[in-house]
C-alpha cells in the first residue's frame, strides 16, 4: 500500500498515483478513469471503453499507414526526409 497526500488541482482535490500502482493497474499518463464514493471509499479504475479506444486509434494508424506508402514529398520520401534529419 501507498501513502499520498491530496493536493489541489484547480477548484478539485487530486491525489498522485505511484507509478508502480499505475503499472500495476495498467494505466498510462493520458488514460481516462472512472471514479466513484462506494460506503465512504473511493474507488478508481480504468475506463471501460479504454480498450475500444485502443483499438480504435490502432486500426486509424494502420490506415494512415497503408494510405502513406510509396508517398513521395518533393521528390523524397519520407524515410529519406527523416534520414536526412528533416522534421
Amino acid at each position: 500500500m501507498s501513502r499520498v497526500t491530496v493536493g489541489r488541482w484547480g477548484k478539485s482535490l487530486a491525489i498522485r498515483v505511484p507509478m508502480d500502482v499505475a503499472r500495476a493497474a495498467g494505466l498510462r499518463e493520458g488514460d481516462a478513469v472512472e471514479i466513484e464514493n462506494i460506503d465512504g471509499s473511493i474507488q478508481v479504475r480504468p475506463d471501460a471503453d479504454r480498450e475500444a479506444t485502443r483499438q480504435q486509434a490502432r486500426a486509424a494508424m494502420a490506415e494512415i499507414r497503408a494510405a502513406a506508402v510509396g508517398v513521395r514529398l518533393g521528390g523524397l520520401s519520407v524515410r529519406e526526409l527523416r534520414d536526412e534529419g528533416r522534421p
